[in-house]
């Protein structure tokens, strides 16, 4: 019984100081263990809750597709005025595919030119404007369904597609395991102060080259999971560029109250000359 308590104690000590990544990384994935920080009070209180904002001047549709479990998922696309086989997956933070998220799809779909950017919902419609409600949404979420969505996503841009993928936080994650799922369709990876997958033998499927966009005073993301993540790819032969802010978590969130502005423009700057350098490959 003492044992029991011991280890129950050490796997809640784990997760609110972030050590869950040494202590379960062996039982859980990458993804698995930052979706256990739901349960952490002061990452849920690092997440101010979104400033208001309704984006009414939107380019984009919303297009429903069916996935491989059988049921419907949501996309946002924008869609190139020509055609092409250039696509950019994007995936929300934990609020949910929201109105910024959909005027950041518009902004890169612009920027970028001959693209179709997708921004993908991976809560199946629902929405968060409070950071319990985040927690609730991004702890419930399952893998196997979040995969079967990214799935069919692939499957709707084609067996020609070149994707890029883009995330930010809980996204960030899973734009590194879409682009490991695209195998070769997938030209490049964005990842936001997103949760890095630490087991270099799934490193190995990833093809693509990757852009790390992190925060030097984050408090779970840390400069020292970066450094083992950028280690981890040097290793591999995979090709990583990390750009690193002294900033927090959530930074180039213009949702955040706490948004830096400076900061987040020259990460979106790097982040357009990758993605047009990936594409143009």
């Amino acid at each position: 019984m003492k044992v029991i308590f011991v280890c129950l104690w050490c796997s809640l000590f784990c997760i609110e100081n972030m050590v869950a990544q040494q202590c379960c990384s062996a039982k859980a994935s990458s993804t698995a263990q930052f979706a256990m920080l739901t349960k952490s009070t002061s990452f849920k209180k690092a997440h101010t809750e979104p400033l208001p904002f309704s984006f009414s001047e939107q380019r984009g549709v919303i297009t429903s597709i069916l996935c491989n479990d059988g049921v419907k998922a949501n996309l946002y696309e924008v869609r190139s005025t020509k055609p092409t086989t250039h696509y950019v997956v994007m995936i929300h933070e934990w609020w949910g595919l929201n109105d910024y998220i959909k005027r950041e799809a518009d902004r890169l779909q612009q920027e970028l030119g001959n693209v179709t950017v997708l921004a993908v919902d991976l809560y199946d419609g629902k929405v968060a404007t409070k950071r319990d409600d985040a927690a609730a949404y991004m702890s419930s979420a399952k893998e196997d369904r979040i995969r079967a969505i990214l799935y069919g996503v692939k499957q709707y841009a084609g067996n020609d597609a070149r994707i890029c993928t883009i995330g930010w936080c809980f996204g960030g994650g899973w734009s590194l395991q879409s682009a490991m799922m695209f195998g070769n369709n997938a030209a490049g990876c964005v990842l936001y102060y997103g949760m890095p997958e630490a087991d270099s033998k799934k490193l190995q499927q990833l093809k693509a080259p990757v852009l790390g966009i992190f925060a030097n005073n984050d408090k779970w993301i840390t400069p020292a999971v970066v450094k083992t993540f950028s280690g981890n790819m040097k290793q591999l032969g995979k090709q990583c560029t990390i750009a690193q802010y002294d900033a927090d978590h959530a930074f180039a969130n213009p949702s955040n109250p706490g948004y830096a502005k400076v900061f987040a423009e020259d990460a979106h700057a790097k982040v357009i000359e990758f993605m047009k350098k990936c594409f143009a490959q």
